[in-house]
């Protein structure tokens, strides 16, 4: 590439800091392995406020602004980036900001958000008919606009702007999302050897793909109220390797399996047969992070008996395959053959 691509971020009153950092110092990196390469910087960064000066975050670290919003001539951008925060309620009610967004989307190659920025981006209108995610504490304030495609279990999504001339379109889950978002993004602009070595320079998984669960599920549930449920709850864990149907976790607690069906969906709101795939799901996921665990034997010690049956449920959850998420910055696992 020749010319260097602007990106900006947005800055705003109590805006969350890692909103901003996170996925700038991604982008800055970029250029640190550029350079040593002996190749020229591929981004600028800018930061864009009401005002130029200094910007209290939600964190009391104040941000500098290179200048306003206003004098920005959208053109100039590559990249703007809308970061999320618990200031971001009063940007929605901040027309001014709203109306330069709409002007500026077809003027944009790309438009991105970061957590609850989603919610400036939709206030705009300039979500409409295209998908995004944000924040699971935030899914159900974005789901309020009927006319986006809420993919509330995502990292982030992508949505290209296609013939219509208006810019394509990023939302990310938030904070460490964000900064999946920016490794995807440079390994479209550049290649992937370059996200790779910033990854492996931040000590990032390069890079958690978007389809990915936003937290695990296993961590999701309330504490029981039932004693015996949350015994089973613990119990489960322990011995994903043995039969574990709805009539063998009944006969564990002493329950009749429509009793336990029941109680999983009054205090889980889930399934006893789901929950048990997530608890499999997430031990896989976190043994395959040791690079001397072969996928055959994580599929044995989690339950799933045959690596196919560990890389239909990767592909159903992740969209990823399992030999996919062990390649961990490049490390080989024993084992993929059979993945």
């Amino acid at each position: 590439m020749s010319a260097v691509r602007i990106v900006a971020s947005l800055l705003y009153p109590d805006v969350m800091s890692l909103d901003v950092t996170g996925p700038l110092q991604v982008f800055a990196s970029a250029n640190v392995e550029r350079q040593r390469q002996g190749l020229p910087p591929a981004y600028q960064i800018s930061l864009l406020a009401n005002q130029p000066g200094p910007i209290m975050t939600s964190s009391g670290i104040q941000i500098v602004a290179d200048q306003s919003w206003r004098d920005m001539p959208a053109e100039q951008l590559d990249t703007l980036l809308i970061p999320g925060g618990i200031g971001v309620e009063q940007q929605c009610r901040h027309t001014e900001l709203l109306d330069w967004l709409q002007q500026s989307q077809p003027r944009l190659r790309r438009l991105g958000s970061v957590c609850s920025g989603a919610l400036i981006l939709a206030e705009a209108g300039l979500l409409k008919g295209r998908r995004a995610t944000t924040h699971w504490a935030d899914l159900e304030a974005l789901q309020r606009y009927t006319a986006i495609q809420v993919e509330g279990d995502r990292l982030h999504t992508y949505d290209p702007g296609g013939q219509d001339g208006y810019a394509d379109v990023f939302t990310s889950a938030g904070v460490t999302a964000g900064i999946d978002l920016a490794l995807a993004l440079i390994e479209a602009d550049l290649d992937r050897p370059t996200a790779l070595s910033v990854a492996r320079r931040l000590v990032m998984f390069l890079r958690r793909p978007g389809g990915q669960a936003q937290f695990s599920a296993c961590l999701s549930p309330e504490p029981s109220r039932t004693p015996r449920l949350a015994a089973l709850l613990d119990w489960i864990p322990a011995h994903l390797g043995e039969d574990l149907s709805i009539e063998r976790l009944a006969e564990q607690v002493n329950m009749t399996p429509r009793t336990l069906s029941r109680a999983f969906g009054r205090e889980l709101g889930i399934t006893p047969g789901r929950y048990v795939e997530q608890v499999r799901l997430e031990t896989a996921r976190a043994l395959l992070h040791d690079a001397q665990a072969s996928i055959s034997t994580v599929a044995r010690l989690c339950g799933f008996g045959h690596p196919e049956s560990l890389r239909r449920t990767f592909q159903k959850h992740l969209s990823v395959s399992p030999q996919a998420y062990s390649a961990r910055f490049g490390d080989p696992i024993r084992g993929l053959d059979h993945a």
